[in-house]
């Protein structure tokens, strides 16, 4: 190896060397604050959730309330509709003994003509006694002095007897029919009594049933007033935990411009070296070039001059594919059986394991696992004075570690299939200025690689 390749090699390992040695702390400070914000995002989840279950419980808690307070105003009505009918039961018990008075009066008249029959039957018993024994109507009508006597007699034994016939007759129609009415009055009040017995039981039976559902009404709306509370307090969490999230993001793209400031200073220094080692270099050659004619003019033999070709740079201006393989989907919109969503990168599928490289020379601003991503790695770039950012998800693995420096084409994992994913493939975006979580700047790939 001559002086001048020496030189070179000393001059490209001191420039591989100085793009190596990047500022770890603030790659580490970086995925700190991304993993604070996935963090954020994952309690916001949480706390989404939590809300919607509230919202769900008070959804179900009201629609009992409405049944119960439905059930309420039916056993109200079903309270009138039986004070009502013990309000017609009372009116008809109020009749009732009305029409008792009237018949009590009716007893009584009828008591006081059975009294009178039976008086005047005594009567009659004494008299018949008095005379001696009983009459003998034939005794009457034979003792007759002539025709015209004995048909008087006959009219007068007929009517004493038919007399004695009506009395009896009245008296026991009026005592079958005392008996019958006081029958009446006590089988019909007894009847209504029992009656509003029954309504009486069943509206205190309904005031209980409407006292269990106003308490369980009031329970109900203990709950909704607790759940709301709850609901309120997960709202204000989430409110809190949003506002963190987005200051945690507004910190994660103010760390990634430093960090992409860094790295174009030190693109920019790796730029500056390259050409004075080329420049050296150079200088070398020709110095050996000089030398070398200089020795052939003194030994007179003709050397052909062997010039030394310029180290190719690191990096470039543009992206490489970064994995080989079929192009499944593309940047835009899509749907992939959970509804229309925005696709923000180009997805590329290949066999598990396949190498995944780095789109273009830049530094590890994250590495590890990413809820729906998966595993995945960022790459922070400064290309011609810009900054731009790379994203790598769904990996089976990854070679890389935050803070670490990588060249284009280096390996930063493997092709995988974790997060949301439906098969093993890569994920690749491009943003035109670091990553910021919104992905508000993601481009198509497509017109970026090569």
């Amino acid at each position: 190896m001559n002086k001048s390749s020496k030189f070179l090699t000393v001059a490209l390992s001191s420039i591989l060397a100085f793009t190596m040695v990047l500022p770890t702390a603030n790659a580490d400070k970086l995925s700190d604050l991304e993993k604070q914000q996935q963090e954020a995002q994952q309690k916001q989840s949480e706390l989404n959730a939590g809300i919607q279950q509230k919202s769900s419980e008070i959804s179900q808690n009201q629609t009992t309330l409405e049944k119960i307070i439905a059930k309420i105003s039916e056993l109200d009505n079903q309270i009138v509709e039986t004070q009502d009918k013990i309000d017609v039961a009372q009116a008809e018990i109020d009749q009732t003994k009305v029409e008792i008075d009237k018949l009590r009066k009716s007893i009584e008249e009828l008591e006081r003509k059975i009294a009178e029959r039976e008086e005047l039957l005594k009567e009659r018993a004494r008299a018949i006694q008095l005379s001696g024994g009983s009459v003998d109507y034939i005794d009457v009508l034979l003792g007759a002095n002539s025709f015209v006597d004995f048909i008087d007699r006959f009219s007068a034994v007929n009517i004493l007897i038919e007399a004695d016939r009506k009395i009896m007759r009245e008296q026991a129609a009026d005592k079958k029919l005392l008996a019958e009415q006081k029958a009446e009055v006590e089988t019909k009040l007894a009847e209504q009594e029992a009656t509003k017995a029954e309504l009486v039981d069943l509206k205190n039976s309904l005031a209980a049933k409407k006292n269990e559902q106003a308490q369980l009404e009031e329970d109900l709306k203990a709950e909704q007033a607790r759940l709301a509370k709850e609901k309120s307090t997960l709202e204000m969490e989430h409110n809190e935990t949003a506002d963190i999230s987005a200051s945690l993001e507004k910190q994660i793209a103010s760390e990634q411009a430093r960090l992409a400031e860094i790295a174009r200073k030190a693109e920019a220094a790796r730029l500056a070296k390259e050409a004075a080692a080329r420049k050296a270099a150079a200088a070398a050659a020709a110095k050996e070039a000089a030398a070398s004619k200089a020795t052939a003019s003194t030994s007179k033999a003709p050397v052909q001059a062997v010039a030394s070709s310029p180290a190719p740079a690191t990096g470039g201006s543009t992206f490489t594919l970064p994995a080989s393989g079929r192009f499944t989907s593309g940047f835009g919109g899509r749907d992939i059986g959970v509804g229309a969503e925005s696709h923000l990168g180009m997805d590329i599928a290949n066999v598990p394991g396949t190498r995944i490289s780095a789109a273009a020379s830049g530094m590890v601003s994250y590495a590890g696992n990413m809820g729906g991503y998966g595993n995945v790695v960022i790459l922070t770039h400064s290309i011609n004075g810009r900054t731009h950012a790379t994203v790598y998800a769904h990996m089976s693995s990854i070679n890389v570690s935050v803070g670490q420096s990588v060249s284009q084409g280096q390996q930063v994992g493997g092709m995988g299939n974790t997060g949301r994913s439906t098969g093993t493939h890569l994920h690749f975006e491009i943003h035109v200025g670091p990553w910021n979580g919104s992905r508000s700047n993601a481009v198509n790939p497509s017109p970026y690689v090569r």
